[in-house]
């Protein structure tokens, strides 16, 4: 299964790692957040390596529906409750300079970047609607209401942020990567201290950025309790409907709309990793009932990794690693998310301080309602008899008959069905059968 944006273009190869070396900076994971950061820290003059387990945009940045936005969901009436205006305001300026930083490095890359208007918009729920407008209102950004739309479900009504953007993705980061210093093919199975342990090599380096959507390093970060995976899901369809715009419910559960040429990209389905859910066969049903001529071209799946309060992880690993830091828990938001973690890392590995770094730090409070939701599944994950276990943590897999997969409930790794990872933050195959 691979995604439109796979299937429509040819990434950069890059040699695998046979040697030991040293450098000043190595970063983990091949992705969007340690592509941005590879090139920020190239601009710098400060040497550096990245280093991917398999091939570049592999995973979940290969697999994203590509819209660039600071609306993410109704955020601001969330972060106006729990941390203040302040938080709020500094929230949308650190997404908002992450806007305009793809909008400036698009402007030279041909990756069908458009500025579209996007929309959070609810079925039954109005006065959130209108609790995010006026939140909005509090921290200075003028968003509107739109009473209405021209999505095939009934709303009550949607916020609206002008001019935001989509694009190809990887269009994008084909271009940002290919001058870069990457070694593809290269699994970091083990770190001690900031030096990289893989199959065929060891990188000495001062200092560390872990980019590998979960982070992977389990004695430092708590990131076991602090993250769980969230899986969505992705139609292309030909002849369905031009929305002329971005769509996104403010229900996890809900629908996502956006075009790219003349395909709707219908998204949805969404499901805790290793629970069940819509998956394709609930965008089959509603694509049936609403664009009955339509035809799909392409089907693909996401995974996210969410945090306790909405809010990404950037920062230093944990208070005791001072050398080691970390991207990751973008919420659905991993474009705009990705690029502020590039920007604020490549800052912090050269002494650079950020009026924004204590609000994404990960070492803030953990005491949050979903920390609680955490350590009960993974308790009673730990705990269900089955032979068929994580190699992460020791948690019980379950079988995805959509997807043909073992996945894990507890912290989302994923395994085929012979066995071998997909996603981690596992760091190796699955336990074989007694």
């Amino acid at each position: 299964m691979k995604s439109l944006w796979h299937e429509t273009v040819n990434l950069p190869e890059f040699p695998s790692l046979d040697r030991d070396i040293k450098t000043d900076v190595l970063i983990i994971g091949g992705g969007i957040a340690g592509i941005l950061t590879a090139h920020f820290l190239q601009e710098k003059g400060v040497p550096y390596v990245l280093v991917e387990k398999d091939r570049l945009c592999g995973s979940t940045t290969g697999n994203t529906t590509a819209k660039i936005t600071y609306q993410h969901g109704l955020i601001y009436s969330k972060i106006l409750k729990s941390y203040g205006a302040e938080t709020a305001r500094i929230y949308l300026m650190a997404n908002r300079k992450a806007f305009e930083k793809f909008a400036e490095l698009c402007r030279n890359i041909d990756c069908d970047y458009e500025k579209k208007d996007n929309f959070v918009y609810s079925k039954t729920d109005r006065q959130k609607l209108e609790d995010e407008t006026e939140a909005l209102r509090k921290i200075g950004y003028d968003a509107k209401f739109a009473e209405s739309t021209p999505l095939p479900v009934y709303t009550v009504g949607a916020v609206c942020f002008k001019n935001q953007a989509q694009f190809h993705p990887l269009k994008f980061l084909s271009a940002i990567a290919k001058n870069l210093n990457i070694y593809e093919h290269t699994f970091v199975k083990e770190m001690v201290g900031t030096s990289a342990i893989t199959d065929s090599s060891r990188i000495k380096a001062d200092k560390v950025i872990v980019a590998t959507h979960f982070p992977f390093i389990n004695k430092h970060g708590s990131y076991y309790l602090k993250l769980y995976q969230h899986r969505s899901y992705v139609l292309a369809l030909q002849n369905a409907q031009d929305v002329d715009g971005m769509y996104v419910d403010e229900c996890r559960s809900g629908l996502s709309f956006r075009n790219y040429g003349d395909l709707l990209l219908l998204g949805g389905g969404a499901h805790r990793t290793g629970k069940d859910g819509g998956n394709w066969d609930e965008l089959r049903r509603f694509a049936d009932r609403h664009y009955p001529d339509c035809k799909i071209e392409y089907s693909w799946a996401a995974q996210d990794c969410m945090s306790l309060d909405d809010i990404p992880y950037i920062g230093r690993y944990s208070k005791n690693t001072p050398d080691m830091y970390v991207a990751s828990g973008f919420n659905k938001w991993g474009m705009t998310g990705s690029m502020l973690a590039a920007m604020l890392l490549s800052d912090m590995v050269c002494g650079r301080n950020s009026d924004y770094a204590a609000t994404f730090s990960p070492s803030r409070s953990i005491l949050k309602p979903q920390l609680f939701v955490n350590g009960f599944e993974a308790t009673k994950n730990l705990l269900t008899p089955s032979k068929k276990r994580c190699p992460h943590l020791g948690c019980a897999l379950k079988w995805n008959n959509a997807e043909h997969s073992w996945d894990c409930v507890c912290h989302g790794s994923r395994f085929d069905e012979v066995g071998r990872v997909i996603d981690n933050p596992a760091n190796g195959n699955m336990k074989r059968d007694n």
